[in-house]
């Protein structure tokens, strides 16, 4: 009966590591998916979780990690400059429906890099992780499996040492 009805008694110190394991790891989340939208530089782990204790953020234990992270980087967009690093993508589409999905795709685009136009049209381009699901079903639907969509980088940041002028 306790074996399979029973809850485990965990102790204070217990709880309190595990809480302080999860915050750690939605501030390293949320450290790798953001930059400052000013540079373009990722923020440090220490910085996001100095963060997150000014906004007096407290973690729910039954929530999984990454979904707190997403409400994280809402609730700091309030305080400090913090955006979600673009995704680099590169389309692939046939040249009849790709002049007419280029229109239905430009408002989801962030940036376009570059444009290609020979036997297909080619697109790399910037844009916000969260429509990335929305592209590839816009891509999948409307070519019926003659487009392709590529992902290039998973965030674009810029790295190596700042230069000062």
């Amino acid at each position: 009966q306790i074996l399979s009805k029973g809850e485990l008694q965990v102790s204070d110190k217990e709880r309190h590591t595990q809480l302080e394991q999860m915050f750690r790891d939605i501030a390293t989340i949320v450290a790798d998916k953001c930059v400052n939208p000013e540079t373009k530089r990722p923020y440090t782990v220490i910085l996001i979780e100095r963060a997150m204790k000014d906004i007096h953020y407290s973690v729910k234990p039954n929530k999984s990690t990454k979904q707190q992270a997403l409400e994280v980087i809402r609730q700091l967009k309030e305080t400090m400059q913090i955006e979600r690093a673009h995704m680099r993508l590169r389309f692939i589409l046939p040249l009849k429906e790709g002049k007419k999905l280029k229109e239905r795709l430009k408002p989801l685009i962030k940036v376009i890099e570059s444009e290609d136009f020979h036997e297909q049209l080619e697109i790399v381009c910037l844009i916000d992780p969260g429509c990335f699901r929305e592209l590839d079903e816009l891509v999948r639907s409307e070519t019926k499996g003659k487009g392709a969509l590529e992902v290039l980088s998973l965030k674009d940041v810029e790295e190596g040492d700042e230069k000062l002028e």
